[in-house]
């Protein structure tokens, strides 16, 4: 397993990393990602740790903090041998105040995070979403205590916008606070919104990306194809409407892609859909699920390869998207303001 550093920060971490959203398993929407019950994780993880994938990612909102809740009981005894990050904004009470990145919420979603992860620190911490009611002096100082109290040790954000980003960035500069040393963002050959800002900012100002979804909410694990509808069984009919919506003929024509370079490597479809994601400017740490073991292994089975730069154009080619303005316009304007990727 390879390790990559963390934005702008001396922090290293696996390239893949172990998301518990499927553990837990409470509510429709998380029951139909997964349930791994405690054992079921302890499994899972005992098989992160052999192939040293030593990340787990996780949030308060995942299961209503049954996730957290797991994945404590699965690591017990082994504190020392993981990297936990995991996030809060979103609501998480019906409380005045239990939403969102004040003072008053961040400080209590860490400390509920902690006796539920079962630890004394949190590895990542990071914002799930943007809150524009708080000032970010506000939210940065109180992360900034909770580091200093040994509670939290780096920071991140999630699902932000470029000017949110930036906008947080120079807020710890100009006040000398903790910036952000990661960004978990959606991110896939399906969805390659993140390269128009996101990647050239966090290029700029060392904030690396860890990617979220990268199979592209369910529809790049080769089950999904042409003349192969979603399975009855995918939990894609219960949450499509929650993700990122994608037109069938474009999907199918990134799987053929896919399905493509999976045969002159002997990869499959999900493997190469990772792969490609390893090979991204920004990327440090990609997101990945599994309900079982053997899909963990699978996607185990991404990382220690690495694409061709004709495999990797052919991808880039399939999955290329029009750029909204004003990234259409910049491209005629390459001799000073370059792209990151095709």
């Amino acid at each position: 397993m390879d390790y990559r550093q963390l934005g702008r920060s001396g922090f290293r971490v696996p390239v893949l990393s172990f998301g518990t959203g499927t553990f837990g398993g409470k509510g429709e929407f998380f029951e139909a990602w997964g349930s791994s019950d405690v054992a079921e994780a302890s499994r899972l993880v005992d098989i992160c740790l052999e192939a040293g994938l030593t990340m787990f990612d996780s949030a308060d909102i995942y299961s209503a903090g049954a996730a957290e809740e797991v994945l404590g009981e699965a690591i017990k005894g082994r504190r020392d041998k993981v990297l936990i990050s995991t996030k809060a904004t979103f609501r998480s009470g019906e409380g005045a105040n239990e939403v969102g990145s004040s003072r008053f919420h961040l400080v209590d979603a860490v400390e509920k995070a902690l006796r539920r992860l079962q630890t004394d620190y949190i590895d990542l911490f990071q914002l799930h979403g943007f809150d524009a009611m708080t000032p970010q002096e506000e939210t940065l100082s109180a992360l900034d205590d909770l580091i200093r109290a040994g509670k939290i040790r780096y920071i991140g954000c999630s699902n932000f916008s470029g000017w949110h980003l930036m906008k947080s960035l120079a807020t710890a500069e100009r006040y000398n606070l903790p910036r952000h040393v990661a960004h978990q963002a959606y991110y896939s050959l399906i969805g390659r919104d993140y390269e128009q800002e996101l990647m050239p900012l966090g290029l700029d100002q060392g904030v690396s990306a860890v990617v979220w979804s990268p199979l592209g909410w369910g529809r790049l694990t080769g089950k999904i194809g042409r003349n192969r509808p979603i399975p009855a069984g995918s939990r894609l009919h219960k949450t499509s409407d929650k993700g990122p919506q994608v037109e069938d003929e474009f999907l199918y024509q990134v799987v053929d892609a896919l399905e493509q370079v999976g045969e002159e490597v002997g990869k499959t479809v999900p493997q190469v859909a990772l792969n490609w994601l390893l090979q991204r400017p920004t990327v440090a740490n990609v997101i990945v699920g599994a309900r079982n073991e053997e899909q963990l292994r699978a996607n185990l089975g991404a990382v220690g390869w690495n694409l061709t730069a004709a495999q990797v154009a052919t991808l880039d080619a399939a999955s290329v998207r029009p750029k909204p303005y004003p990234y259409w316009h910049q491209a005629g304007f390459a001799e000073r303001n370059p792209s990151p990727v095709a």
